[in-house]
């Protein structure tokens, strides 16, 4: 399954992924069937192979499109345990499958007969864009909320927006200079 962009609610924006590919001269073509459906058995006899869209991706654009998938999916994933969104696993391995045999052969492996990031894809550089991203959002989470407790938790509203981003913008500084070793708790000993 894979999830389009159409003027339907979300949920009815999945599309059933009938993957083909060409490599020639350095572009992948995926074929992917156009219209809502839920599942394969959804699709209407007469619709099959019918309605489609190709989108063609140089390699270059290929492997940014595994970049994307691949950090949309941990997203989505990487906490939730033995309760993943496997329909993106299934997305995700079908685009990695599309690497073998081609010059991105070495960024995809086989674990289990399905088609997996390899380790080279993941040594990378992916991982360190990934943790930058998490520090990111850590600290601008952080700074909000310590900003909205020092104000006392108040309703955000256009009167205190100010005092909130100035409040914020004195973290974001703090833990540029100096990280978390200014953070201090006190704890009660037992």
């Amino acid at each position: 399954m894979v999830r389009m962009k159409y003027h339907h609610p979300i949920s009815y924006a999945i599309c059933a992924l009938k993957t083909r590919y060409i490599f020639c001269k350095s572009v992948f073509s995926l074929e992917i069937p156009a219209g809502p459906v839920y599942n394969k058995q959804d699709i209407p006899e007469e619709r099959k192979g019918k309605h489609s869209m190709q989108v063609n991706l140089t390699t270059k654009e290929f492997r940014r499109l595994l970049d994307l998938v691949y950090i949309g999916n941990w997203v989505l994933n990487s906490i939730r345990g033995e309760d993943r969104f496997v329909d993106y696993d299934h997305v995700e391995s079908k685009l990695f499958g599309l690497c073998q045999g081609t010059s991105l052969d070495s960024l995809a492996e086989i674990w289990n007969g399905v088609a997996v990031p390899s380790r080279a894809f993941n040594d990378g550089g992916i991982q360190e864009a990934i943790v930058n991203y998490e520090d990111a959002v850590f600290f601008d989470v952080l700074a909000e909320e310590l900003a909205r407790r020092d104000m006392g938790y108040p309703q955000i509203t256009p009167v205190n927006y100010e005092e909130l981003v100035s409040r914020m913008e004195d973290y974001l500084q703090e833990f540029e200079l100096h990280g978390t070793d200014n953070i201090v708790v006190e704890s009660a000993e037992v």
